[in-house]
């Protein structure tokens, strides 16, 4: 074909930002980051995977389910013991009461799960509400389903990155179907308080509307900032899919489990159609992250508290650094990230600057216009915005920090 063909895809890859001025289509910007820093050798802090693995007794755990045998398709739904286990997570940390067999779906990662839920429920010309800066994936799935996005911005100010809920309540119109919510929040590590989730609450009951959250980061929270599901919340349950995953609280991103969970109608909509997706995933990882949940001496539990203490400590590190070199930093409730302003250094254009700094210092980010709606308020108003991550081994960050110092030298 001498040409690209028609189809779907072509929206989704606008809507997602990968058409450029001239009507070409390219790689994402993680994707292009990343390449920049292998060709130049840069530490690439713009992605946000670990670069140690997590603890070695689920490692174990998962070696131990290959011997046994556990190399073959594991039930589209998820096996029963990761169901069972997700489903008394969920109650020991959330006493939210979940049924494992109709409440709990398996999916390939909470992306998949994000998918399956939006293509299963939405039907074309539903209206989404997401907070913006929002996770990339969001926007591209509301195209595959043939729904509208409508993103609603955090606001930047001096203490961090702050929702409006009347401009949510602004936003809601005769089509709107969904809110689709982040908390804690990538790329601005914000943790929604419980009165800004009670907000929302409100606002999905006045409105009759689905939720779906995305709490991927649900046990990385630093500084007594506390993860409140809005699911718990009154009047909710019913209405509300919550997502998560075993990649960000384990360290094993790679393994790609996650799940859904949530009233029985909704989940039965999402396994619709994750099993003409993936199907299933994960054979021998499904048993380990089962047995890691359920975490009956305690190992999960020590390992996820020293990972959250242990981030807290280089987050810290990084932004300080960051500030050294002439950024302003909101620092993050949770996550992995930290937002850096540029605006001092005099750079207006995130997205310039991330693409300099591989060969300018050795280091590479991501531009917050990446997570935003081309040509939104929200976009314009953070342009001058870089996202880092701080889930590298402290002596990788210590070198990050040495080299951005060239900032002001080569500014």
């Amino acid at each position: 074909m001498s040409s690209l063909p028609a189809g779907r895809w072509s929206e989704v890859a606008r809507r997602a930002g990968l058409v450029d001025a001239a009507g070409q289509v390219r790689q994402t910007v993680f994707a292009e980051m990343t390449d920049l820093a292998i060709r130049t050798g840069a530490i690439n802090l713009g992605q946000g995977f670990p670069d140690v693995d997590g603890p070695a007794h689920v490692s174990r755990a998962a070696i131990a389910a290959i011997e046994a045998g556990h190399n073959q398709y594991p039930p589209g739904a998820g096996i029963p013991a990761l169901r069972e286990a997700v489903a008394a997570h969920a109650a020991r940390h959330y006493r939210l009461d979940l049924d494992p067999e109709t409440e709990v779906l398996v999916t390939t990662g909470a992306t998949e799960g994000i998918a399956a839920a939006l293509l299963g429920l939405l039907e074309p010309g539903d209206e989404v509400l997401t907070l913006e800066p929002f996770y990339d994936s969001y926007a591209a799935v509301i195209a595959l389903a043939g729904a509208v996005h409508v993103p609603v911005g955090l606001g930047a100010g001096e203490d961090g990155f702050v929702l409006d809920v009347e401009a949510v309540r602004r936003a809601i119109g005769p089509r709107t179907r969904m809110l689709l919510l982040n908390s804690p929040h990538n790329p601005t590590g914000t943790v929604l308080s419980r009165a800004e989730l009670e907000a929302l609450a409100g606002v999905a009951r006045d409105h009759d509307l689905l939720v779906v959250t995305d709490e991927v980061y649900e046990h990385l929270t630093y500084d007594g900032a506390v993860h409140v599901p809005i699911s718990t919340l009154p009047g909710m349950a019913g209405r509300t899919l919550r997502i998560s995953s075993a990649g960000k609280t384990l360290s094993f991103t790679g393994w790609k489990v996650g799940w859904v969970t949530g009233p029985a109608e909704l989940v039965t909509a999402v396994r619709t159609v994750k099993q003409f997706l993936t199907y299933t995933s994960g054979a021998p990882f499904q048993p380990a992250i089962a047995a890691a949940l359920l975490d009956a001496d305690g190992e999960t539990e020590a390992y996820v508290a020293g990972l959250a203490a242990s981030l807290a400590v280089r987050r810290d590190l990084l932004c300080e650094g960051l500030v050294a070199a002439g950024f302003d930093v909101v620092v993050p409730q949770g996550t992995y990230f930290v937002v850096a302003d540029a605006a001092p250094l005099g750079e207006e254009d995130g997205a310039r600057l991330a693409r300099e700094l591989p060969a300018r210092v050795g280091v590479a980010g991501v531009p917050i216009s990446a997570f935003c709606q081309g040509g939104s308020a929200t976009s314009a108003a953070l342009a001058s915005r870089v996202r880092f991550t701080f889930v590298k081994r402290e002596a990788v960050l210590y070198e990050a920090v040495r080299r951005l110092e060239g900032l002001r030298r080569t500014g």
